[in-house]
């Protein structure tokens, strides 16, 4: 089942779009896993991996297009991310979808951008989640991360890659500078979010590909530095990209991860 939910923002309204992914004849009372897209991606950029999960699993996913990706409410060209978005989806828009689906204690599986919104929830009211997944996390900027996004506007401006997420995007170039600018602006090279890390209580697994395009391993260790009781897996040979590279080693981790903690996060 898909559609789109209308949120309240700035005295405006917001319409996203989401979609449910079941394994068939699963009950309605299952657990529900939602998944958080990176930064360039949208509902429908997941394709294959959360109904292979969800299989698995015989869970309940939830895929969701935030403001200004997929299909949702794009965001006006005049209008940038704030420096603080992530913490804006994380605290503000996932709780008010929640509540709008009628979801209580989900878990939660995010990707770069997605994977660091599951972090900040996590880590700001963990009471709310039963366990979070991050995939390629960030909790600090570094020049490795500001050098593949500078590619990235390369590749965007002068090759196909505008062309490769037009299919995803309502408006593609919205979704696109949304981020680009937002993560190149000198003024987020001071970001991170160390200090919401020691806060996650909830089960944690944070998967990293060895070879990441955009961040060091440092970005997961440091999860368990603050957060001890996390899980850490990192893929020899995959880059930023891992439950698309090595997506049955992805599946494989986080059913057993979710077989061991699964009372632990009710």
């Amino acid at each position: 089942m898909s559609g789109f939910v209308t949120l309240p923002r700035h005295g405006a309204v917001l319409t996203l779009e989401y979609a449910w992914v079941a394994p068939e004849g699963l009950p309605e009372d299952a657990p529900v896993l939602v998944f958080l897209h990176e930064g360039l991606g949208c509902a429908a950029s997941w394709r294959k991996f959360p109904a292979a999960l969800c299989e698995r699993l015989q869970w309940r996913g939830l895929v969701y297009s935030r403001y200004a990706y997929g299909a949702s409410t794009p965001r006006p060209r005049d209008e940038p991310f704030p420096g603080d978005y992530l913490e804006r989806e994380a605290l503000g828009v996932l709780p008010a979808l929640l509540r709008a689906l009628e979801i209580e204690k989900p878990w939660l599986l995010g990707h770069s951008d997605g994977g660091s919104i599951a972090l900040i929830a996590a880590g700001s009211d963990a009471a709310r989640y039963g366990g979070i997944v991050s995939i390629a996390p960030h909790y600090c900027v570094e020049e490795i991360c500001l050098e593949g996004i500078a590619r990235a506007c390369t590749a965007y401006e002068q090759g196909d890659l505008r062309e490769r997420l037009a299919k995803y995007h309502r408006d593609v170039d919205s979704a696109f500078y949304g981020w680009c600018n937002a993560w190149l602006d000198p003024r987020r090279r001071g970001w991170r979010i160390e200090n919401l890390l020691k806060h996650i209580t909830c089960p944690s697994l944070a998967i990293q590909g060895a070879q990441d395009e955009y961040a060091t391993l440092d970005q997961i260790e440091a999860i368990a530095r603050h957060a001890p009781h996390t899980e850490l897996l990192a893929i020899e040979g995959c880059g930023h990209f891992p439950f698309r590279h090595a997506a049955e080693t992805v599946i494989s981790a986080i059913a057993g991860f979710v077989a061991r903690h699964w009372n632990d996060g009710r």
